[in-house]
């Protein structure tokens, strides 16, 4: 069965809003890695519009092997990716082939999505990370925390509701030289 891994970057007070940070060389060449052991995204529409088509458009403008800035070969790795999953309400039409809006219960898609052979299937964000948390469907969580207090944006899991404490294992954490720290959390 497949991997459901959750990442994201987050501020000391839990600022998860890309628009109050911006995630070092560093921790962009970790994403680029665990992308890399991934096939398959999942999003809600709104980190769904922010990705694409950033990422798959940054890859197109830099398609030589010479040009090698954290963000291109991240813009790369996520533009190598074979599906995505949008779900989503309100999204009508969904950019590129590899990009399908699932409308139907969340749950059983996942659960039919983790009986396919490949990868891990990758998410981020934080409404439909919330949800899957929720549901117990996170296999692994990567929890980057930056030492950042930025006192305002979305919080991470904001809004989620548990029917009861979701109690995490410590697997591993890498401190990096910019002073951030990633946490891997697992079910136990």
């Amino acid at each position: 069965m497949r991997k459901l891994v959750y990442a994201i970057n987050t501020t000391l007070d839990g600022c998860v809003d890309h628009t109050k940070f911006y995630p070092t060389e560093e921790t962009m060449a970790f994403f680029t890695r665990l992308t890399q052991e991934a096939d398959t995204f999942l999003y809600g529409r709104k980190t769904y519009e922010l990705m694409v088509p950033y990422w798959p458009d940054v890859a197109k403008e830099h398609p030589g092997q010479d040009d090698r800035g954290a963000d291109i070969e991240f813009a790369r790795a996520f533009d190598a990716v074979e599906k995505i999953v949008v779900f989503s309400q309100s999204l009508d039409s969904p950019e590129g082939e590899k990009t399908s809006v699932v409308r139907t219960d969340l749950r059983d898609e996942v659960l039919k999505l983790k009986q396919e052979q490949g990868k891990n299937i990758f998410t981020g964000g934080v409404a439909l990370a919330s949800q899957l948390a929720e549901l117990g469907l996170i296999d692994e969580y990567y929890i980057v925390v930056h030492p950042l207090v930025v006192g305002a944006g979305t919080r991470l899991f904001e809004g989620i509701n548990l029917p009861e404490k979701l109690q995490l294992k410590l697997v591993e954490s890498t401190v990096f030289k910019s002073g951030a720290v990633v946490l891997r959390y697992s079910k136990p």
